[in-house]
């Protein structure tokens, strides 16, 4: 039902699974998909891909580059462009593949990649149909709300200090993910967040998260804007997934930008904030999802 694989993607092999149904005749239609800021595919990405088998999908899921199993330096660092290439290498990798039907390609994203998969989607005709779950969309927008404002020098005083640093010959700095500390700098703060992802890292010995992240990072993220891509997504079908309560990637935001898109789409909005799309919800979301790539690949 799944076997490892990789593929090259612009110099860097990216390492992850292969799903495919155990009825049913190849080649399968297939969704490409991977995590959010920092996620790897174990945090949950299995689960996901075990319900969109069941729908009769081949499923290839695997870690962005410089995260989890796959390769690139410097580690942890997160360049949302680079996730948005290399979607196209796996779609391109997907195609190659016997299991996969190279036509009825879909893709799913989630919080980070929510909003790389809606810039994908259309960029890339290959693209049959597209799931976008809790996404970022616009990173300056995103930290504008999502930080406190008397905070919000020292973001920006970090990232100009790395930036000094790396003219300097010197190596990228780290900041942590998450902490319990509300007086450690950190880039996504509070309870929730830290829970989420340490139910994982706790349950596995071999988790293969780091809590860290560049600071080069940070700024990528603040460059991270998908707002132009949104009207081109359509004649893709595209299917929204938005929380109500979401302070991570706010919910306002995902619904100004889902009206942009002329369709055909449909939005789901969940009871609760951003985690509760993969926790609470997650019988919900991952039903809607194989749904919508069952009908439309």
């Amino acid at each position: 039902m799944r076997r490892d694989v990789e593929f090259q993607a612009d110099g860097v092999t990216l390492c992850g699974w292969l799903y495919k149904p155990s009825k049913g005749g190849k080649p399968f239609p297939t969704v490409v998909m991977a995590h959010g800021f920092s996620g790897v595919k174990e945090m949950a990405l299995d689960k996901y891909a075990e319900s969109f088998v069941k729908k009769g999908l081949a499923v290839l899921v695997y870690d962005n580059r410089c995260l989890g199993k796959s390769g690139g330096k410097p580690r942890q660092d997160i360049d949302p462009v680079m996730q948005m290439r290399d979607y196209r290498s796996a779609i391109s990798f997907a195609q190659s593949q016997s299991e996969c039907d190279a036509e009825r390609i879909g893709i799913w994203g989630t919080s980070y990649t929510g909003g790389t998969v809606c810039a994908v989607a259309s960029l890339d005709h290959r693209v049959k149909a597209v799931v976008s779950q809790v996404p970022f969309i616009n990173g300056f927008q995103n930290v504008l709300q999502s930080s406190p404002l008397g905070e919000q020098h020292l973001l920006w005083e970090m990232i100009d200090e790395d930036r000094a640093n790396r003219v300097a010959g010197k190596k990228p700095q780290y900041v942590k993910m998450c902490s319990l500390d509300p007086e450690e700098p950190h880039v996504l703060p509070g309870e929730d967040t830290y829970n989420y992802i340490h139910q994982f890292v706790d349950a596995d010995p071999e988790c293969t998260w780091e809590n860290r992240v560049t600071i080069r990072s940070l700024e990528y993220l603040l460059e991270y804007d998908v707002s132009g891509y949104m009207k081109q997504i359509s004649p893709t079908p595209l299917l929204m997934i938005v929380a109500e309560r979401d302070t991570l990637t706010p919910t306002d935001v995902a619904l100004d930008h889902y009206t942009m898109v002329p369709g055909p789409k449909e939005l789901l909005i969940l009871k609760g904030n951003h985690y509760g799309a993969y926790m609470e919800h997650f019988k919900k979301t991952s039903k809607a999802a194989a749904d919508w790539f069952a009908e439309h690949l």
